[in-house]
């Protein structure tokens, strides 16, 4: 089953001599339960096509799909609903709320939709992010990786349609890298998420079933590829 879908995706900032096209033309298609690494070089539009998927930002032009609904036809309040219930966000910096507990971090959009957690489901997700006996703990008292597992978490409570993630490595340590592109990969398996997963690190890439590259704001690759042959891509 086909989960993402654009059509002709650009988008255009500035004007005159400070125009940049950050995307041109992406057309792209993603099923459902796929684990998809976008990398490429710095300024390529990894990001901005991410934000795109996720309803963050909207494009010059085109269209973004996602699980039937054409998102950007949306008004802005149904947009902002769609981006709480069916797209989950992990970033690089961990965005969580310094007042609140990792459990609640977790339960945040649920929380705002003064929606009742589905108690067996959380709690087998904070087992699964092994974070049991930190659950009670606020951000400042969580190690880097803790941190992000408790993101992971909170993307994940809603149990999105996609999980978008931008460097989500970024700050950690090779170790807790690991970790954490193991627990994506858990999810994508255990729980049939579709994961978008924004890397410069290679051999992180390398673990998703399909790697995108990105150039100058367009799609020049996308295949299933080696780690032998990622070492020519340009970081």
């Amino acid at each position: 089953m086909e989960i993402v879908k654009t059509f002709g995706l650009s988008k255009v900032y500035g004007k005159g001599a400070t125009k940049v096209n950050a995307l041109k033309d992406v057309n792209l298609t993603i099923k459902q339960g796929e684990f998809v690494a976008i990398v490429g070089p710095s300024g390529s539009g990894k990001s901005t096509l991410l934000h795109l998927l996720g309803g963050v930002d909207r494009p010059t032009s085109g269209n973004v799909v996602i699980d039937g609904i054409d998102i950007y036809s949306l008004k802005e309040k149904d947009l902002a609903l769609f981006r709480r219930r069916k797209v989950g966000f992990i970033f690089q910096f961990y965005n969580l709320i310094p007042v609140l507990t990792a459990k609640e971090n977790i339960l945040l959009p649920l929380l705002l939709d003064r929606k009742e957690p589905e108690k067996k489901y959380i709690k087998e997700l904070i087992h699964l992010l092994e974070m049991e006996d930190r659950e009670a703990h606020l951000p400042n008292e969580l190690s880097g990786g803790q941190q992000q597992r408790v993101s992971i978490g909170r993307a994940l409570a809603y149990n999105p349609s996609i999980v978008l993630a931008d460097e989500p490595t970024g700050n950690l340590d090779s170790k807790n890298s690991k970790e954490i592109v193991n627990l994506l990969k858990f999810s994508v398996k255990k729980y049939h998420q579709t994961v978008i997963m924004v890397t410069h690190d290679l051999e992180l890439a390398a673990q998703a079933d399909r790697i995108i590259t990105l150039e100058d704001g367009q799609i020049t690759t996308d295949e299933v590829v080696r780690y032998e042959k990622l070492q020519s891509i340009d970081r």
